[in-house]
């Protein structure tokens, strides 16, 4: 058997590192876009609720919520749909999608602080898992259906007692929870940004976000200062949803960008 010289070995080694080196560089991994889908779904869906949020705002203000039972089961009555999005049908919408938009987020900035954007998801999940708990927009139009149709005292009684419970459960404990969850989840992210060298948010999406994080702290259901801090909070949460819908849809440029300048390094 004739040994293979030293050298050849040699030879063939650093060749072969160099062409996988360069091979590397030009054909980046498939890790390196594996995101890119994820990133594009947190940037329609920060969207969508920038979509939905003037919406909301229309409705409440032309259709104002009813302060009595008797007087949303009428509603229901007259229009079922504005009764339905007088009970924050859409902020429904909203909490779904922004189970997309968080997801995205963590995907962007698990490096920077991976255990942190793993907290800032759980409880993006929990305060949409917790606020489906506390919805009863279709519940009490079923009970506004039936209180049309009650032909005794006795019914309506028990159907309006029925009613200002499920009034009760709508803006109680659950809502309350889900609000100030979805409002740590925000801050948590910001602060991220804020400490993270990731090139794909900047320092001001991070300081709007903490703004808009400190306003929902406080819940709409905490009286008019609770009303006052919640239409608050949509300035700077519009402005943060604008940033990260633009970033998350250009991750992929920047990111082939940046992987071109560290090439040209």
């Amino acid at each position: 058997m004739h040994c293979i010289p030293r050298s050849f070995i040699s030879c063939f080694s650093t060749y072969f590192v160099s062409f996988s080196n360069n091979y590397n560089n030009n054909y980046p991994s498939k890790s390196t876009y594996s995101w890119q889908t994820l990133h594009r779904i947190g940037g329609v869906t920060a969207l969508a609720v920038l979509v939905l949020i003037p919406i909301q705002m229309t409705v409440f203000f032309i259709w104002l919520p009813p302060s009595s039972v008797i007087g949303w089961f009428t509603l229901f009555q007259d229009n079922a749909l504005v009764g339905l999005l007088d009970m924050d049908l859409l902020l429904i919408v909203d909490y779904l999608l922004l189970i997309g938009v968080f997801s995205a987020l963590w995907a962007s900035l698990r490096r920077a602080n991976e255990s942190l954007m793993a907290i800032a998801l759980i409880l993006q999940v929990v305060a949409t898992a917790t606020y489906l708990a506390s919805t009863v927009a279709f519940e009490m139009l079923s009970l506004s259906n039936q209180y049309a149709t009650a032909t005794t005292e006795v019914e309506r009684s028990i159907l309006l007692a029925a009613g200002q419970a499920m009034l009760v459960t709508w803006q109680g404990t659950a809502f309350d929870v889900s609000y100030i969850l979805s409002a740590l989840a925000t801050l948590i992210v910001s602060a991220v940004m804020l400490r993270s060298p990731h090139h794909l948010f900047s320092k001001v999406t991070g300081y709007v976000g903490l703004s808009a994080g400190v306003l929902m702290l406080v819940p709409p259901t905490a009286g008019m200062i609770g009303v006052v801090f919640s239409l608050l909070s949509l300035v700077p949460l519009v402005v943060w949803l604008t940033l990260i819908a633009r970033r998350l849809l250009r991750s992929g440029t920047i990111e082939r960008d940046h992987l071109s300048l560290k090439q040209s390094e």
